[in-house]
């Protein structure tokens, strides 16, 4: 027996076509690509490009971590490397059983949250794992404000798969990025989002693109750091008071077991000039001294210290009629070096008086109305970590230091008063990382305004001239 069957196409019937929407691209202070240029069946290649957008933002020594969510791992890098070369989540997981006879040795990372950082600046030219634009700068990525150059950073990775994804077009990005570096501002990081794909030159230098196989963004924001969490800190002085207002107690963060045994919630102990140069360990003894000199109270236990890397003083050196000048002295309390590091100050009512940085380099900062960007001269823009004393047996470790003079002149801020906080910076930005500012000015009986000192001046012409009315 036979059966036919006569089948009519349906009118009605519309084609389901499946298209990728795009979502558009966001701004950020931070924005990473991460694009698929190379697709295969069971792995890929993918580049990750970073752009700094924020003209304080910045990163030293960047560490960048991600999770893989289906089970893919790193079999190779260019332009950056992982920490840890851990192929035991390879070998004890999901993709031994797929690639049974693969040879998992020069696998760079198997684990689910790698963390990778860039290569130094050696390795540019190394043709096995450098020779990526924009990468080896020892993790440095400068805002465009300072070195456009020095912006941006990218790497590229060779990703192997686990099924069931093992077809060219099942890509999926990693999720939970997350960025630091050393002594920097932080950065939080939204969700992957689907992008349409970017568009890279021809490498042979036609004027013709290649747009990437498959393309999402990553956008990161600097979040304010909360309090006694910042990882630098301002100290407040004058040439009027013999007194140093040091950084705020625990100013970035506090030992949870302090040893001595310390009080977190107490206000630190004015110090004299010279315990500036010396670790916070070394500072008790002066302190205490310093208290039964001035007869300041000595708190019992004392206030625990600010345990920030990097601190910054900011001292009145002169205030006269027509101008005023501030200098500012930056110590490196770490053991590393800081290269190409700059310094942002908010300064609100001082700020259009702002003249002259003598020894470092210092602008007004574009498109702010209130901070003066700071940064070391050509040659000089090296801040040296912490080093031993002469005798380290005896003497305290040594500081890294860099200090400078800034002026102001009052003719375009009338009714400025400097010693009243006028002249002292409202927000302090050290690498981008907003350091904490004590909470009180220096005072002292040292200064006399002009309206103090006029009944000084007529005191002697009026006793002049009750004795002339006597003798007549």
């Amino acid at each position: 027996t036979e059966m036919h069957v006569c089948c009519i196409r349906d009118p009605k019937f519309k084609v389901k076509r499946t298209t990728t929407k795009f979502l558009p691209r966001q701004d950020g202070d931070l924005t990473i690509n991460y694009d698929v240029v190379q697709a295969y069946g069971a792995n890929y290649l993918a580049q990750v490009s970073m752009s700094n957008n924020h003209p304080l933002g910045r990163l030293d020594n960047w560490n960048l971590t991600w999770e893989w969510m289906r089970g893919e791992f790193i079999y190779s890098m260019k332009g950056a490397y992982t920490f840890s070369k851990d192929i035991s989540d390879c070998i004890y997981g999901s993709a031994a059983n797929y690639y049974q006879a693969m040879d998992f040795t020069p696998v760079m990372n198997c684990q689910k949250n790698p963390i990778i950082t860039d290569l130094p600046l050696e390795r540019y030219n190394d043709t096995s794992i450098g020779r990526i634009p924009n990468c080896c700068r020892n993790g440095v990525l400068l805002p465009s404000t300072m070195d456009p150059s020095k912006s941006q950073a990218a790497f590229q990775l060779q990703v192997y798969k686990i099924p069931p994804d093992l077809n060219r077009t099942a890509l999926y990005p990693p999720q939970n990025w997350k960025i630091n570096g050393v002594l920097n501002p932080d950065y939080q990081c939204a969700p992957p989002i689907r992008v349409s794909p970017t568009e890279f030159p021809d490498p042979s230098g036609l004027l013709s693109t290649t747009p990437a196989v498959a393309s999402w963004q990553i956008v990161c924001n600097i979040t304010r750091p909360k309090e006694k969490n910042s990882r630098c800190c301002v100290s407040f002085s004058a040439y009027y008071n013999d007194s140093v207002i040091p950084c705020n107690t625990c100013a970035c963060g506090c030992p949870a077991d302090p040893n001595p045994v310390c009080n977190p919630n107490a206000s630190p102990m004015l110090l004299p000039y010279e315990a500036l140069l010396v670790p916070f360990d070394n500072r008790t003894v002066k302190a205490k001294a310093w208290a039964k000199i001035k007869h300041y109270h000595i708190p019992n236990p004392i206030p625990c210290g600010d345990n920030c890397g990097v601190s910054v003083n900011w001292h009145i050196y002169s205030d006269y009629r027509n101008g005023w000048t501030a200098r500012i002295t930056l110590f490196n309390w770490e053991t590393i070096h800081f290269a190409d590091w700059f310094i942002a100050v908010e300064m609100k009512k001082a700020y259009p008086g702002f003249e002259k940085v003598y020894s470092f380099n210092g602008t007004r900062m574009e498109g702010r109305n209130d901070t003066i960007f700071i940064q070391g001269l050509p040659g000089l823009n090296y801040l040296i970590g912490e080093t031993n004393g002469t005798n380290p047996a005896t003497d305290p470790p040594v500081p890294g230091k860099q200090q400078s003079v800034i002026s102001f002149n009052k003719k375009l801020t009338p009714g400025i008063n400097v010693v009243a906080g006028d002249g002292f910076p409202w927000k302090l930005y050290f690498n981008g990382e907003e350091c904490s500012l004590p909470t009180e000015f220096p005072i002292g009986a040292g200064y006399r305004s002009p309206v103090s000192i006029l009944p000084l001046m007529l005191l002697p012409i009026i006793i002049f001239v009750l004795l002339m009315d006597q003798l007549c």
